[in-house]
């Protein structure tokens, strides 16, 4: 007899409980139960103090009453219905993510083969260019160069590579579906759920059904996980820009006869640009934080190293690898930040 067996016959189901006997395989810690000769004194769950009742778990209410399926029974049909949906998904998906692939791996060639002194003046007049601060870009020439000089260069690299061609996708899909929000209520009513969903998702999460679908020697396997990532600030503050643009704008634009994609490209991008800029901002910084955990599943770069650095136990490299990171960090929210403010300056002036 377990704890919830009267229950059952009060509420006059023995019938379709089955008389409380468990079908299926049972648990680890049924088996061991038995193996310590515990397992058949389930009775006393019928004399615990009503203080230490157990709650009516699905594991708790299957010992009364078989019929009632357990946790495992539900975590297994989660997985068989992956399972069964796996190849129809991994037809769609293949062809419409390969792209990706090919961006990410052309990509990562060509920031590798560009020697670099070659690259390094690169990144610092790219800096410049969208700064234009001196203090930012001498702190941009001043960690590639030290990167370079402890021989992490090439794995930062490789993680700028990846942020590069991420933060671009995301920007290029989250863009468009912020606007699209912006202009429908019932769409951002939809799709913000779903945004929720994907902000609030552990990293490791994501992993979980790339793998099953994808293979890891392919790139695109860490490129999605990525995107799926960073791409939510983006869209959420674009839909925002957008929807505080003033009303007064608006009307002044209506009165001059403008239509919706003259007001778009004209008042509202503009007016909106501080706001979707500190979401471009945002993006690269969630990308760069989910490129350590996509190292997992074979994403190259600094994040290797600290895996490395955990699994070898070896603190130096890890800590080192670290620190990099935390350099790539800094310079790609400085140099964002100052782009940042340069487009807030122009649009009030």
């Amino acid at each position: 007899m377990a704890t919830y067996d009267g229950l059952f016959e009060t509420l006059g189901l023995e019938t379709w409980c089955g008389g409380g006997a468990t079908d299926g395989p049972m648990t680890m810690a049924e088996l061991l139960a038995r193996a310590n000769g515990t397992g058949a004194a389930e009775g006393a769950e019928a004399s615990v103090p009503l203080l230490q009742t157990p709650f009516p778990s699905l594991d708790t209410l299957n010992r009364s009453c078989a019929a009632i399926p357990r946790s495992r029974d539900m975590t297994e049909a989660v997985e068989s219905g992956f399972l069964s949906v796996k190849d129809a998904l991994k037809t769609v998906l293949d062809p419409v993510t390969q792209p990706l692939s090919w961006m990410l791996d052309l990509s990562l060639e060509m920031f590798q083969d560009i020697p670099w002194f070659i690259m390094i003046p690169i990144l610092v007049a790219a800096t410049w260019f969208a700064a234009r601060r001196i203090g930012v870009t001498l702190f941009v020439l001043v960690s590639f160069l030290f990167m370079a000089f402890i021989d992490f260069y090439d794995d930062a690299i490789r993680t700028l590579s990846i942020i590069f061609v991420c933060t671009i996708v995301s920007i290029v899909l989250g863009i468009p579906v912020g606007i699209a929000m912006s202009r429908s209520n019932a769409l951002q009513r939809t799709v913000i759920p779903i945004l929720d969903i994907l902000q609030t998702l552990p990293t490791f999460v994501y992993l979980i059904p790339l793998i099953y679908l994808f293979s890891v020697t392919e790139s695109k396997i860490y490129g999605i996980a990525i995107i799926l990532y960073a791409i939510v600030p983006v869209i959420r503050l674009t839909d925002l820009g957008i929807r505080l643009v003033d009303r007064d704008v608006i009307e002044a634009a209506d009165a001059f006869g403008m239509s919706q994609r003259q007001k778009l490209w004209r008042v509202q991008i503009p007016l909106a640009l501080p706001n979707i800029m500190a979401g471009v901002n945002q993006t690269i910084m969630m990308s760069l934080a989910m490129v350590v955990i996509a190292s997992l599943i074979s994403a190259p770069g600094l994040g290797v190293k600290v895996l490395a650095g955990i699994r070898n136990l070896e603190l130096g490299v890890g800590f080192v690898a670290g620190f990099c990171i935390v350099l790539l960090a800094i310079l790609l929210d400085r140099s964002t930040k100052a782009a940042l403010s340069r487009i807030d300056a122009s649009v009030r002036s």
